[in-house]
């Protein structure tokens, strides 16, 4: 199952990401019989979260969100069009902020990163059965 969201990047596009997330499982368990355990699902919407956030702060105009759910793995997806691929930084607790791809990185089973020929796609991948945070 697989569903793709156009955000606009305003105000209140983070929020509509994470409802457009939970409403993504609401519909993986109505219509599939999707069992994912409640950890997987918020660990998916604070995901999304900080991905948009990143979206939302340095780029400009749209946001793309897809989300994709195989046997195994729930594949968050975030579109923005700032071409520069951030890399995580070293976890240092005296920094205040910037921090959403040290999280990202620290609760999903993978992360990459990849230039566009518009912008930049940042694919994070989440085990069903539960995550590398765990």
């Amino acid at each position: 199952m697989d569903a793709a969201y156009a955000l606009d990047g305003r105000d209140g596009c983070i929020a509509q990401a994470r409802h457009h997330a939970a409403v993504f499982f609401d519909q993986a368990r109505g219509e599939h019989h999707l069992r994912a355990p409640a950890r997987v699902v918020e660990l998916t919407q604070l995901v999304v979260s900080e991905l948009v956030t990143n979206a939302r702060k340095y780029a400009p105009g749209p946001v793309m969100l897809e989300l994709r759910i195989t046997a195994a793995a729930v594949h968050v997806v975030v579109w923005d069009s700032d071409p520069t691929v951030p890399a995580p930084r070293a976890a240092d607790p005296d920094r205040i902020g910037q921090h959403g791809l040290e999280i990202v990185k620290a609760v999903t089973t993978s992360l990459s990163i990849e230039a566009e020929p518009a912008g930049k796609r940042i694919t994070a991948r989440l085990a069903l059965s539960g995550t590398s945070g765990d």
